[in-house]
This record gives C-alpha cells, sequence and structure tokens, in this order.
C-alpha cells in the first residue's frame, strides 16, 4: 500500500511517500481504508523536533486521525462493521496511508447526513471546541474573545459559542481569516498581529485561548472581574503563562481541563451529531493529496492556511 513515511525528524521534506505492509487486524482491531486523513499543527512540531503526546521514533507512518470504511475485523470484532463508514483515532501513528489500524471500540459511526471528510475534520477539533465551551460555562449574554478564531477548532468555537447566545470577538491574523469568521457568526473581529490589539477591544467574560504565548497573555488582559479563560492550545510554540496568584488579583478563573476517555467520546459524538443535523459547519480550508504530506505540513507551518488542513488519500472509498 501507499503510505508516508517519517524516516527522521526535520522538516516537512522528511515526509516521503514510499511502500509499507498492508497491516493485519489483531484482536479488537479493525482495518479501515482510508479516504481522508488527518492533519493536525500538533503533528507539524512532533516530525520537527519528536516532542508531542505520542511518543515513538523514526521510522514510522505518521498520523492520528483517519476517516474511510472498514475493510477488514480482527479476531473478536463483530463483522457487522464492514462496510461501515467510521472516522477514528489510530493511537498516535499509522494515519498517513491507504490502509490504518483502530481499536474497534473507539470508531465512530458517520451519520448518514455527514460528509466523510467533515466528519474527518471534526474528529479531533470538534470534540476539543465543545469541551472547550463547557469548560468555560459559555451563558446567553457572554463576551467570548476567540484565539485563532479561523482555525479549525477555532471557527467551531465561533459557531458554539454564538449558539449559545454568546456575542463572538474574533481575534485572528488578516482581513481574509477575520471574515472567514465573520462568515462563521462573529460579531466583532480584530487583527493580532496589528500592535495594541486589545485597545479595540471592550472587555470579555471569556477567553478561548488556543494560541498562547504573547497572545494569550495580552487576552487574559481583556478579562472582567469574574471572567474565565481556557487555555487548551500553544499555536504560538507557549502556553500563555498566566500565574494563579495573577488571575486571583483580577479575580479571573484559569481553567485548563484534563477530561476522561468518556467525555471525548461524549464530546466526539456531540460535535458529529451537531453537524448532522446541520448546526456545525467545519471549514476544510486545505486539501492535499497523500503524496504532497509534506506540502500539507507546509501550509500548516506558514500560518496562512484557515480551518482543517486534510489529506486526500482515496476520497471515493466511503
Amino acid at each position: 500500500m501507499r503510505a508516508v513515511w517519517l524516516r527522521e525528524f526535520g522538516g516537512p521534506e522528511v515526509l516521503v511517500e514510499g511502500d509499507a505492509p498492508r497491516p493485519v487486524p489483531g484482536p479488537g482491531q479493525v482495518l479501515i481504508e482510508v479516504a481522508y486523513a488527518n492533519t493536525t499543527f500538533v503533528e507539524t512540531q512532533f516530525r520537527a523536533t519528536g516532542r508531542g503526546p505520542f511518543p515513538a521514533q523514526p521510522p514510522l507512518i505518521p498520523g492520528n486521525g483517519v476517516g474511510g470504511v472498514v475493510a477488514a475485523t480482527g479476531p473478536g470484532v463483530d463483522t457487522g462493521l464492514l462496510g461501515r463508514r467510521v472516522v477514528s483515532g489510530t493511537g498516535g501513528s499509522g494515519g498517513y496511508a491507504e490502509y490504518a489500524l483502530a481499536a474497534a471500540d473507539g470508531l465512530y459511526p458517520v451519520p448518514e447526513a455527514l460528509a466523510l471528510d467533515e466528519a474527518v475534520a471534526l474528529l479531533a477539533d470538534g470534540r476539543t471546541a465543545v469541551l472547550q465551551l463547557d469548560a468555560a460555562a459559555v451563558k446567553p449574554g457572554d463576551r467570548v474573545l476567540v484565539e485563532a478564531a479561523a482555525g479549525g477548532v477555532g471557527g467551531l468555537l465561533v459557531q458554539l459559542a454564538r449558539s449559545a447566545g454568546a456575542t463572538v470577538v474574533a481575534a485572528a491574523g488578516g482581513e481574509h481569516k477575520l471574515a472567514v469568521a465573520r462568515d462563521l457568526g462573529a460579531a466583532e473581529t480584530v487583527d493580532y498581529r496589528a500592535p495594541g490589539w486589545t485597545d479595540r477591544v471592550a472587555p470579555v467574560d471569556v477567553v478561548l485561548d488556543g494560541v498562547g504565548g504573547e497572545i494569550g497573555r495580552a487576552a487574559f488582559g481583556l478579562l472582567r472581574p469574574g471572567g474565565r479563560m481556557v487555555s487548551f492550545g500553544l499555536a504560538s510554540g507557549e502556553w500563555s503563562g498566566i500565574e494563579e496568584g495573577e488571575a486571583e488579583a483580577r479575580q479571573v478563573t484559569l481553567l485548563r481541563p484534563v477530561p476522561s476517555p468518556v467525555l471525548l467520546r461524549r464530546a466526539t459524538e456531540q460535535a458529529l451529531g451537531e453537524a448532522a443535523a446541520g448546526r456545525l459547519r467545519p471549514t476544510i480550508g486545505q486539501r492535499f493529496p497523500l503524496a504532497r504530506a509534506a506540502d500539507a505540513h507546509r501550509a500548516m507551518a506558514s500560518r496562512a492556511t484557515v480551518g482543517k488542513t486534510l489529506l486526500e488519500v482515496r476520497p471515493t472509498a466511503g
């Protein structure tokens, strides 16, 4: 089968297409014929440095999220799954390939009303957005600042916060991204690349911080007493680093939720269900064929992308 190999850590050029043996599902596993593979900013960091949530060493096939149809089942797995459209994590690797293994109990059936590529776009970002909004306890009348509001998670947060009755302030870099955020329902937008950008924003009740660094710290300064800041990402390369004492002095609550597997599953199912019902729309801003995985990583590293970046492995499958 075709796959993309990471044979050493380094720049995007270390991702090279090659051959790989077709995996055989073991007990409790299924084999997925992959139509689309998810890509994440975390994967670009792992490729470059080897640091990430799934410790591993090259050579390996990267990719932690796929969507397609179940092509084979391992011992002890219900054969009724064969031919089903599913999305699933892979356990940290193996996703950039024509076939990938996944745990049968980790599959998410794709609702009939939902396109497979949209389901893949929601696999990681959808549950992340649902969990952050829940942690922030967003309610009608809140002013909510969403960082990286045109990104995969940020664009979903804009929609979810608006649906919860909040006024959404979208912060992103550049007019194109701000236009995307407005299209998704943001009431106000601000370019956080502009000097003194926080001077253009009235105080807010909630900050959804997926960037960290100086942007996250600046956004913290916009919170009024009683506000909440949920930090869930470090696209800048570092966390915001707000001290608890500083937050207490300003009567602000800092949140960094660590959900259980049960909550992760519930949030993923909720995101897929909302999208199938037409109430949540992932933005798929970039698509690359499997052989151009390196270009996908370059695009994400350039910070010019919007929404989700997918690898099209076998788009007609499923």
